[in-house]
């Protein structure tokens, strides 16, 4: 046992007592000042566990010649590098579901006329099976081609990636977000006129990964 130590408490232990015993007899202290100390803490919000994220395979692909149906027409043929979604969160938001969408900009090579957007479409596919969370896009053929989707409506599907197109969606029917991972990618098409300029054409696809809230 630590003698110093209980020595120590004892003594204060006694003093308490003797102190306690004579009270009764003591003056009432007189308040003589006092001051306020304010205390403040700043507690941040905890950061969410999990994260909706998407990564693409790779930043490149390439498009080579294929047989064309259309002796008008010459055709390139690739694949979208495979994107992956994953979802981990702990607490996805029941009311929200998220998409992934491709734009494609113009072809360009030197010294020769640019290739619209409106030339190449897409096939996309799920390469993770078909969970019933997360679906494909609908193809979208190109300004070439007669739609096969929604023919002679505003909605008709020959207009190319100039615009915002599909390629996977969770539709969070159920109304809960599930986590897990999912891979996508697209059959890549383009198509040009026969006469089209010979060159090194280059482009780009834009992959845009959203989460909005359901109407």
């Amino acid at each position: 046992m630590n003698k110093k130590g209980f020595i120590a408490r004892a003594a204060v232990g006694a003093l308490g007592g003797a102190l306690l015993i004579g009270g009764a007899g003591a003056a009432i202290a007189d308040e003589l000042g006092g001051d306020d100390v304010d205390v403040s803490v700043n507690i941040e919000a905890l950061p969410p566990v999990g994260a909706l994220t998407m990564s693409v395979a790779s930043s490149s692909t390439t498009l080579a010649e294929v047989p064309s149906a259309d002796p008008e027409l010459r055709q390139f043929d690739g694949t979208l590098p495979t994107v992956t979604i994953t979802d981990d969160r702990e607490e996805a938001p029941a009311d929200q579901y998220w998409y992934v969408t491709g734009q494609s900009s113009a072809f360009t090579a030197t010294g020769a006329p640019a290739i619209g957007a409106g030339n190449i479409g897409w096939l996309p596919a799920l390469l993770t099976g078909n969970d019933e969370q997360v679906l494909p896009g609908d193809e979208v053929v190109t300004v070439h081609d007669d739609a096969t989707i929604a023919a002679g409506t505003p909605a008709a599907n020959n207009v190319g990636l100039v615009s915002e197109e599909l390629l996977a969606f969770a539709p969070n029917i159920e109304g809960e977000l599930a986590p897990g991972v999912w891979s996508a990618n697209a059959k890549l098409f383009l198509k040009t006129p026969v006469d089209v300029a010979p060159g090194s054409y280059t482009g780009k696809i834009t992959l845009t990964l959203w989460e909005e809230p359901i109407d």
